[in-house]
């Protein structure tokens, strides 16, 4: 990893400029949904800090040359992931949503470093399995998590209006 690649906790301050990166970075997906299709997906995104007054979910930021280029929602207890899924009633499980990388920051190892440091909370806590949703659309990340180990789960998929949402699975080894 680059020695100026760094990731952290996100603090309250760094909450607007998450989201507003997030937004940028969903909104540039080639064929995903647009915000006037979406609104309240991308009002969850750029408000992602409010995630945070659930029990364990965290927002993690990437740091390179001390500027924020990425984020990540962590979330310790799936009961909490909002998402329309079966995989929200998984027990000892954890999810990891809304991963976004800056478009000028591709290539970097940024996305790895971020779902790793969810891996790697997940495991602290003793959670058995991290569980994480993409589309078809997301295919720079559906290959990062799949050469991660993580797993197809198709039982998790499920679709929010006409875009069909893939669950994937990690099991986590101690």
């Amino acid at each position: 990893m680059n020695s100026t690649l760094s990731v952290r906790l996100a603090d309250p301050e760094d909450f607007e400029i998450i989201g507003k990166l997030m937004v940028e970075v969903y909104a540039k997906i080639e064929g995903f949904p647009t915000q006037e299709e979406q609104p309240k997906y991308y009002e969850t995104l750029a408000n992602v800090g409010e995630m945070t007054q659930d029990p364990g979910t965290e927002v993690l930021v990437a740091v390179y040359n001390k500027e924020i280029v990425g984020g990540v929602v962590y979330i310790g207890d799936m009961k909490y992931y909002r998402a329309k899924s079966s995989a929200r009633q998984e027990e000892n499980a954890a999810g990891i949503r809304f991963l976004a990388v800056r478009g000028d920051m591709g290539g970097k190892g940024i996305g790895r470093a971020l779902t790793v440091a969810c891996i790697q909370r997940a495991k602290e806590e003793g959670r058995s399995k991290v569980i994480l949703h993409t589309t078809e659309h997301m295919q720079v990340a559906w290959k990062m998590y799949e050469k991660m180990g993580f797993a197809r789960r198709a039982e998790f998929d499920f679709m929010p209006g006409e875009m069909k949402v893939f669950g994937f699975q990690l099991i986590l080894d101690f």
